[in-house]
């Protein structure tokens, strides 16, 4: 027998939630590091800006904008359905929704974020 994935869309919104939400928090946690252990030293801090300035920094960047979009508008999806419980048997358009937003919000950020790395 195959095993194969069986939830929808609420259980993909459920994860991806809470994946962003742990990218965050791992986020946060580094800058507050790395800001503690450059701070005393003016070289170190250029440095760790000059990391955030590379590709791989910007690419960095960018998925961190895309994790804070993502778990910002479902933690609104969430919101209108907490407050709002008839919008719960929209559950699926909402998260399509959620989607649609997402790509026109974050597709221009994440071009303006990464534009630099592809400048000659």
């Amino acid at each position: 027998m195959l095993i194969r994935y069986r939830g929808q869309e609420g259980m993909l919104a459920w994860a991806f939630h809470r994946i962003s939400g742990v990218a965050i928090w791992v986020f946060v946690i580094f800058h507050i590091v790395d800001i503690f252990l450059s701070g005393a030293n003016p070289s170190a801090y250029d440095t760790v800006l000059q990391i955030y300035a590379s590709p791989i920094g910007r690419i960095g960047e960018t998925l961190l904008g895309a994790a804070l979009l993502y778990h910002a508008l479902n933690g609104l999806r969430i919101i209108v359905m907490d407050f709002w419980p008839v919008f719960t048997r929209y559950h699926r358009q909402l998260w399509y929704l959620n989607w649609a937003l997402f790509m026109i919000v974050g597709l221009p950020v994440a071009f303006v974020i990464l534009k630099p790395i592809f400048a000659v």
